[in-house]
C-alpha cells in the first residue's frame, strides 16, 4: 500500500497528515475538536480527509483516539473527552469517505509509530510512557503490538502504585498517573512552592507572583535554566515514573522504554532520576539486563504518523 491518512482526535484538535510508506508526513491539516457532538467529529474527519485527497492519492486511513477500542479495530466502546460510546466509528467513516478505515487508541498508535519510525526502530519491542495530562502507555510485544484480549491493554497510567494514595479520575485510589504525569508535577510544584516560597522565588517571578499561575512548560524552562527548584520537581516526577516503569517491567521486561509526551522536554532531567528510580526498584536489580531509557522521537506526530502505518498494515 502506498499513501495513507493518518488522524489524531483529540479533545481539543483533530489533526489529520499524509504520511509516506517510510514515515515521512507530506501534508498536514488540523482543526479543532467539536469534541461533544459525535457526529460533528465524524463531519470534521471526513473534511479534514477530502481536503488532504485533492493533493494526493491515497489507499487508506488510520484514526487514533483517546478511547477503548474493540478488538476489530472498529468501534469506540469508551472515550473519556470525546461523545463515543460504543459508535462503530470505522463503519461511519468507510460510508462518509469511501475508504478502508483502521481505528485505533492514540497511544498505541503513538507507540506504533515510535517503534516503527522512532526511538524503537532497532528493536523488536518498545514500552512507551507518554507524560501529559495523564500517563499513557503502548506496548509492542515481539515486533507486535499488543492490544490484549478485548483492545484496551497498556492502560499503564490505571495500574495503582499507592493503595491508599490519590483519587484519580478512573474512580481508583493512587493509579500511577496521580504522581507521574504532567497534572501531578505541577500539583506538586505549585504545594513545595506553597510550603517554601524562597526557594521557589524564580518560578514564582515567572508566574507573576501567584501560585496558581505556575504551569508544566514553565517548570522546564526554568529547570532547563538551571533553577534547582524546578529541577528537583521534575526529579520527583521522575523518580514516581522510575517506580513506575519498574513496576510494568516485573511483567513486561521490556528491552527499550521510550517517553513521550509534553514533560519530556525536560530530557535527561527527567530520564536520569527515572533511570535512577527504576533501576532501585526493579526486580532482581543487579542480576537481570535492564530497559534502555529513550526519548520519544515523534513528537505530537507519533500517534498521527503510527496511525497511518496501521492503516497501510
Amino acid at each position: 500500500m502506498g499513501l495513507t491518512i493518518g488522524v489524531d482526535v483529540g479533545g481539543t484538535k483533530i489533526a489529520a497528515g499524509v504520511v509516506a510508506p517510510d514515515g515521512t508526513v507530506l501534508q498536514e491539516s488540523q482543526a479543532v475538536s467539536p469534541a461533544t457532538s459525535s457526529a460533528m467529529i465524524e463531519s470534521t474527519i471526513a473534511d479534514l480527509v477530502a481536503e488532504l485527497r485533492k493533493e494526493h492519492e491515497v489507499e487508506g486511513i488510520g484514526v487514533g483516539a483517546a478511547g477503548f477500542i474493540d478488538q476489530h479495530r472498529a468501534t469506540v466502546m469508551f472515550a473519556p473527552n470525546l461523545a463515543w460510546r460504543d459508535l462503530d466509528l470505522k463503519g461511519d467513516l468507510e460510508k462518509r469517505i469511501g475508504l478502508p478505515v483502521v481505528v485505533e487508541n492514540d497511544a498505541n498508535a503513538a507507540a506504533w509509530g515510535e517503534f516503527t519510525f522512532g526511538a524503537a526502530a532497532d528493536s523488536d519491542d518498545l514500552l512507551l510512557v507518554t507524560v501529559g495530562t495523564g500517563v499513557g502507555g503502548g506496548l509492542v510485544l515481539d515486533g507486535q503490538l499488543y492490544r490484549g484480549a478485548f483492545g484496551v491493554a497498556a492502560e499503564i497510567g490505571h495500574i495503582r502504585i499507592e493503595r491508599n494514595g490519590r483519587l484519580c479520575g478512573c474512580g481508583n485510589l493512587g493509579c500511577f498517573e496521580q504522581y507521574g504525569s504532567g497534572s501531578a508535577l505541577v500539583r506538586d510544584a505549585r504545594a513545595a512552592a506553597s510550603a517554601d516560597p524562597e526557594s521557589a522565588e524564580a518560578l514564582l517571578v515567572r508566574a507573576g507572583g501567584h501560585i496558581d499561575m505556575i504551569t508544566g512548560p514553565m517548570i522546564t524552562e526554568q529547570a532547563l535554566a538551571g533553577d534547582a527548584f524546578a529541577v528537583e520537581q521534575l526529579a520527583v516526577l521522575g523518580g514516581w515514573l522510575g517506580e513506575g516503569i519498574a513496576t510494568l517491567a516485573a511483567v513486561l521486561d521490556p528491552g527499550v522504554v521510550a517517553i513521550g509526551g509534553g514533560v519530556s522536554a525536560a530530557g535527561d532531567l527527567l530520564l536520569d532520576p527515572a533511570r535512577e528510580s527504576y533501576r532501585s526498584q526493579l526486580t532482581g536489580r543487579g542480576h537481570r539486563p535492564e530497559a534502555d531509557f529513550r526519548l520519544a522521537q515523534l513528537g505530537n506526530k507519533a500517534g498521527l504518523i503510527g496511525a497511518a502505518d496501521l492503516a497501510r498494515r
